[in-house]
């Protein structure tokens, strides 16, 4: 008589959240204003408006865009107003910062507007080994929004997973 394998893992009662689920397509793009500065050092307002007037911002159709300045340079914060005034028509969307600040942006409207009522009194693992950038931060947003609604949350994989919650 043979032992009859049994797929424990897809029996049990635990709700997989996989935040790579959630991850929205387009490119991802750091946009630096060093080279538009003096020097890398100064900003010019007249070279700076010149440059913003004759840059082709078409290229960033359905981009998400992180400015930054990797000079060590002062940025008035008008700079980047006036750079998000001229993305805004093609971009989704525009942070000032690193691309994992932009993950960050983009996973936090992502969380806030997550439909949560299957997750209610639920044994819940939030799914970790991301092949795409999902930032730290995701999973701490994602953990403070489920933690009120579910019966315990787990992190990792099924089959080796890290307790984080349990209802008492």
């Amino acid at each position: 008589m043979e032992d009859e394998i049994i797929n424990r893992v897809a029996n049990s009662k635990l709700v997989v959240v996989d935040l790579e689920d959630y991850y929205p397509k387009g490119p991802r793009t750091v946009f630096d204003i060093k080279d538009w500065l003096f020097h890398e050092l100064v900003l010019r307002e007249k070279d700076f408006r010149d440059y913003v007037n004759q840059h082709d911002w078409t290229q960033y159709q359905d981009h998400y865009v992180a400015l930054t300045c990797t000079a060590d340079a002062i940025i008035p914060g008008w700079a980047y107003m006036l750079l998000t005034m001229h993305l805004e028509p093609f971009a989704k969307r525009i942070v000032v910062g690193n691309l994992e600040q932009l993950e960050t942006s983009i996973y936090q409207e992502i969380i806030q507007n997550l439909e949560t009522e299957s997750y209610v009194d639920q044994m819940l693992i939030i799914k970790g080994c991301a092949h795409k950038p999902v930032p730290a931060n995701a999973y701490v947003m994602l953990s403070q929004k489920l933690k009120p609604l579910a019966k315990s949350i787990m992190y990792g994989e099924a089959c080796s997973s890290v307790p984080l919650y349990k209802r008492k």
